[in-house]
């Protein structure tokens, strides 16, 4: 069911479900490509942001086959997610510019033993890590590395998807 409003025709809840859960699927499929194909390691605070993603598909889901209120909760659930998602890559952000330090204590660089170089070998991880306020960008030219990419996405996404939403309508 589609709601008219000033000339504009707003998509249905399901519309909007499938349409969250496609996009977060192909920002996720974004991601492992990125690190598939462009060999970029990801650092704890980047698999963390992908997380949002992975429950708002889920409630984009929901929502597209749900009935009625149940539809519209999950909806919003799922715009509530990714606009948290975008906290998570604001927090990211702020680490990459040194404005605080990262809450994670696995974002720091390793540090070795200063033992012999078996127990230097032994303290190392078994797949290499990047601390979280060493920037990756993906595209070379362009100055926004992918966690400010991630803001900016995640953002726009919340905010479009939650003007989507037809308006309650008030029961007599």
């Amino acid at each position: 069911m589609r709601v008219q409003m000033r000339g504009m025709r707003r998509p249905s809840v399901r519309t909007i479900g499938l349409t969250g859960a496609l996009t977060c699927a192909i920002a996720l499929l974004v991601a492992h490509g990125s690190e598939t194909f462009g060999e970029l390691v990801p650092c704890a605070l980047c698999l963390w942001e992908r997380w949002p993603y992975r429950i708002a598909a889920l409630c984009g889901v929901a929502a597209a086959f749900l009935p009625g209120p149940a539809a519209r909760a999950m909806a919003w659930g799922m715009i509530l997610v990714i606009a948290g998602g975008a906290g998570i890559a604001l927090v990211h952000v702020g680490v990459e510019f040194g404005w605080w330090p990262s809450p994670l204590p696995e974002c720091a660089a390793p540090t070795l033993s200063m033992g012999s170089i078996s127990d230097r070998l032994a303290s190392m991880p078994a797949r290499p890590s990047k601390p979280c306020d060493e920037p990756v960008f993906l595209v070379p030219f362009l100055p926004l590395s992918m966690a400010a990419i991630n803001l900016l996405f995640a953002t726009t996404l919340a905010a479009l998807l939650a003007f989507a939403m037809p308006p309650r309508r008030l029961r007599p």
